[in-house]
């Protein structure tokens, strides 16, 4: 795994980061078709730094750490904006139920706190995400790309659905976290001191 901290997946991850704030100010201002338009933006380059990541072996310890940042940034300020009750979304089931944001925020919460906790005590680093964990994320990726959609079109009757998904997932993958990381570290024997 490379040191360097110019390779073009970083580059696009600090891209990512940076198209964040002009994202929070168009969704704040109800410019929903360009907040939609960069919210893809983002999403591509993930994909694309991923891809090159992988293939011209760019991989690197700041990038590993990076960009699962920047989507967790993304996302958390996605659904808190999208849940503000005085954005101008004219659409039904918007704002965001406070609900459904609590939701993902509080998984996020759940996930860094039994990390940080655990690292502390044992020096254990070696967390990686579930499969659950991924798939939660996916969704919750997809559910904001499809409430922009929403907000751009007025057709919003697959929201409730969209919302209960989105909860669901984040409940049973916070939980489904603290028993992944115990087989981890099961497998490591790394032991909580008493």
């Amino acid at each position: 795994m490379s040191t360097s901290i110019l390779t073009i997946p970083n580059l696009l991850t600090f891209m990512r980061m940076a198209l964040i704030p002009v994202f929070a100010i168009l969704l704040f201002y109800g410019h929903s078709g360009w907040a939609l338009l960069v919210f893809i933006t983002a999403g591509v380059s993930d994909g694309v730094d991923g891809f090159i990541a992988r293939r011209f072996r760019q991989e690197s310890a700041l990038g590993t750490i990076l960009d699962p940042i920047a989507d967790k940034l993304l996302m958390t300020v996605a659904f808190i904006i999208l849940t503000l009750p005085n954005i101008p979304l004219n659409t039904e089931h918007l704002p965001v139920p406070f609900w459904v944001t609590a939701a993902v925020i509080g998984r996020d919460i759940l996930i860094v706190t039994v990390a940080g906790a655990i690292n502390i005590m044992t020096g254990f680093r070696n967390f990686r995400p579930s499969w659950l964990g991924k798939l939660s994320t996916f969704v919750q990726v997809v559910a904001v790309g499809l409430i922009l959609i929403a907000a751009v079109s007025d057709y919003s009757v697959y929201l409730p659905t969209v919302y209960a998904l989105v909860v669901i997932l984040a409940a049973a993958s916070g939980v489904h976290y603290i028993f992944h990381v115990s087989r981890l570290m099961s497998e490591e024997d790394v032991q909580i001191p008493e």
